[in-house]
């Protein structure tokens, strides 16, 4: 089959097309022939050699794929060949076949393509996960979430109008800041005009319940004195820096929660979990179009370079997608 490779870590060039063997489900895997792949920023940085594939797993880049059941281990009896599916994967998604565990997989809405579909499963778990699991999002909370028209971010968006939340967003220039409004945020800063923290301290005075961010860095210190008492932080990227120094007696005195996560190393009985309150809470939702697929541009498996490029140039609105 063809896949995406690489040799070493390096910039989007260094990945190429090779042909390798079709992998072989377990007992409790299916097999699926893969038809779109979702492209994700932990991608780019396993690619840059930051994020190596967990032991045990396709060192193939993606997380997240759709297309048709190919085979089926011998303890599977919820799929058959043939179905149509979705699956949140270990790494292997970049390829024209592609592994999951049952668990992680489900049915393919039918109203939507293989590239929406495909561009479901690691945005809406990592927004699942981390807004409503680990944030405790409550009807009628103020959320800002940071980066509002990226995958993870118009996920988020749309599981806290869910809530009934005020929504705050930022985002990087105009035609993003009118996409948000026109989706129904409460209130879109662009960072690029206007100080996030300072439009926030003037509209929202009695502080935020809970902040999604993806940027890390200065943002950190900005973000918890956001907050209001009890109010939590959680961030699942680090696009500006890793490394923060923090002023402790804020978290104290507000009894702040500072938190992240990441899924790809959580266990498949954790991911399946999300899933489920997905397909109770979120799926009927998508099969009415109430919440959408926004996919931004969509690229063959040979042109992933260029793929990969279309995320480092930030202006995207939505998904990148692979077809394959």
């Amino acid at each position: 089959m063809k896949a995406i490779h690489f040799d070493k870590p390096g910039p989007p060039e260094v990945m190429k097309v090779i042909n390798v063997d079709i992998p072989v489900p377990n007992k409790n895997q299916i097999l699926i022939k893969v038809k779109a792949a979702g492209i994700n920023r932990p991608d780019l940085i396993q690619r840059e050699g930051n994020y190596p594939a967990p032991e045990g797993h396709s060192k193939i880049l993606g997380l997240e794929v759709s297309g048709l059941v190919e085979k089926v281990g011998d303890s599977i009896k919820n799929f058959s060949v043939g179905d149509e599916v979705a699956a949140l994967v270990n790494g292997g998604g970049y390829a024209e076949y592609c592994l999951a565990d049952a668990i992680q997989t489900f049915k393919k809405p039918k109203n939507l393509s293989f590239e929406q579909a495909s561009s479901i499963p690691e945005c809406f778990f990592t927004a699942w996960s981390n807004i409503i699991d680990r944030g405790k999002l409550k009807e009628n909370q103020k959320i800002l979430i940071h980066g509002g028209t990226s995958g993870v971010g118009l996920a988020a968006i749309q599981i806290s109008q869910l809530f009934n939340s005020t929504i705050v967003t930022t985002v990087g220039n105009l035609e993003k800041k009118k996409f948000c409004e026109n989706i129904g945020v409460d209130h879109v800063i662009n960072y690029n005009e206007n100080d996030f923290f300072e439009e926030i301290k003037k509209i929202y005075k009695d502080g935020l319940d809970i902040i999604l961010d993806i940027v890390g860095g200065d943002y950190v210190s900005k973000n918890l004195n956001l907050l209001n008492k009890e109010g939590k932080l959680i961030n699942i990227g680090f696009q500006k820096g890793s490394k923060v120094e923090l002023n402790l007696i804020k978290i104290m005195l507000n009894r702040l929660t500072f938190t992240g996560s990441t899924l790809r190393i959580r266990n498949s009985s954790f991911k399946a979990k999300i899933l489920d309150n997905l397909k109770k809470f979120v799926f009927p939702f998508l099969e009415k179009g109430k919440i959408k697929c926004f996919i931004d541009s969509e690229y063959d498996l040979d042109n992933v370079i260029n793929a990969h490029k279309r995320l480092y140039q930030g202006k995207h609105i939505g998904k990148v997608i692979l077809k394959v």
